[in-house]
């Protein structure tokens, strides 16, 4: 590929990425449409003729390393693990 070909390339990425982030604000703002509709309902599930929409409360234990770490930090080695990926940047 040459520089000039890479060059579109980037730019027609930006482009897309930009498109991408109006699409998911627009998508965010139906989201909170729908949320306050369910608020204002009182209700935490809305039946239509085509859909379910749920606005549900989760609740979920999770371990915080970091405090894990500070108080145990001999724990926290033995059980920690290391990963590795790739990260894809354009700047």
């Amino acid at each position: 590929m040459t520089e000039r070909m890479v060059e579109n390339r980037v730019r027609k990425l930006q482009e897309l990425e930009a498109q991408q982030k109006a699409l998911e604000a627009e998508a965010d703002a139906i989201r909170s449409e729908l949320k306050a509709e369910l608020e204002e309902l009182q209700v935490e599930e809305l039946k239509t003729k085509n859909f379910i929409i749920r606005w549900k409360e989760i609740i979920s234990s999770r371990l915080d390393s970091k405090a894990l770490k500070a108080e145990l930090p001999e724990i926290f080695q033995r059980y920690s693990r290391q990963t590795s990926c790739r990260r894809f940047t354009v700047a």
